[in-house]
């Protein structure tokens, strides 16, 4: 099989009640994930993912864990239904990118489970220590918001967050800053600026508490080389070295995503099919508006199987 396959895995924000549970209830593989992720965090966890409520499983403290245990699920019923599909490459958007690194064998699912539950509870506790939030820029291009934004906020109270796809720029700040960063930003030519439903400043300065408790667990975690490669967000383009991945999975608390950058790195090496792992299917629409011509499979309900079956037999019935 010469066929090159990435795996892309989504952030935070994709969840919702009874995200993943159809796996856990028709695959002994996935129903393991939820019960070795209950078994180490010491509860029920996936009572919470499985049956709510929505209000406390959209906390940055459950979301991220809750997403990362549920793309991990999917991932194993793949693997394990679909053992000839395997990924050349892995990449994840912002909280992605751990559930990237263990699809890659470059760290275990226990010891990911841990980094995620203490970035996810360091981030919540940044959250409510430095109110923010953010707000989607559509219509106008990353290094105009990046030069608007340098302009009337030289203290960097307002920053670009991600970068995601042509005409979509997300920027995070405190909240007043970024409302009037939101008015100066239209009046500049941007022609909408949105609020996200998100409880915090990801990616920005405001997370800076957050980076450095992060960093402790990150330098004592283990990571391992493998034969798949990585592209992460900070660089927005492939990291080989471990030393260089720690570095990256601490400055992106902080730094912004460059999502596109890393999809058109991918591209660039050659990939005939993206395959989006876990809940929603918001990489596959970021895919189309970056202009991708391989197609992007999203596997985030047991039916979406069937979709990747037929286009598996497609694709190597032809290698």
């Amino acid at each position: 099989m010469n066929k090159r396959v990435t795996f892309l895995f989504p952030g935070q924000g994709a969840q919702y009640v009874g995200m993943g549970k159809d796996f856990a209830d028709q695959f002994p593989a996935a129903k393991a994930v939820f019960n070795e992720a209950d078994r180490l965090l010491g509860y029920a966890f996936s009572d919470l993912i499985f049956n709510g409520p929505a209000e406390e499983l959209t906390l940055t403290k459950n979301s991220q864990l809750a997403i990362f245990i549920v793309s991990c699920a999917i991932l194993s019923v793949i693997k394990g239904q679909f053992p000839d599909i395997e990924p050349a490459f892995c990449a994840g958007l912002s909280l992605g990118e751990y559930t990237a690194l263990v699809a890659a064998e470059k760290i275990s699912f226990k010891e990911c489970l841990f980094l995620v539950r203490d970035r996810a509870s360091f981030m919540n506790e940044a959250c409510e220590t430095h109110p923010g939030s953010m707000q989607v820029v559509l219509g106008m291009e990353p290094e105009k918001v990046s030069e608007v934004l340098r302009e009337h906020f030289p203290l960097k109270e307002v920053s670009v967050a991600n970068v995601n796809c042509p005409g979509q720029v997300v920027i995070a700040g405190a909240v007043d800053p970024l409302s009037r960063a939101a008015q100066v930003l239209k009046e500049q030519g941007a022609k909408r600026v949105l609020p996200l439903d998100v409880s915090g400043a990801f990616h920005s300065p405001l997370m800076q508490e957050a980076k450095e408790k992060l960093s402790l667990k990150i330098y004592n975690a283990a990571l391992a080389d493998s034969s798949v490669e990585v592209v992460m967000n900070t660089p927005g383009d492939f990291v080989s070295s471990l030393p260089a991945m720690r570095t990256f999975m601490v400055e992106q608390v902080t730094q912004p995503v460059l999502w596109e950058k890393g999809i058109q790195a991918m591209m660039q090496r050659g990939v005939d099919l993206f395959l989006e792992i876990g809940c929603g299917k918001t990489l596959q629409g970021m895919n189309k508006r970056i202009g991708v011509s391989s197609p992007t499979v999203s596997v985030e309900k047991v039916e979406d199987l069937e979709t990747l079956s037929k286009v598996r037999d497609q694709f190597y019935a032809t290698t």
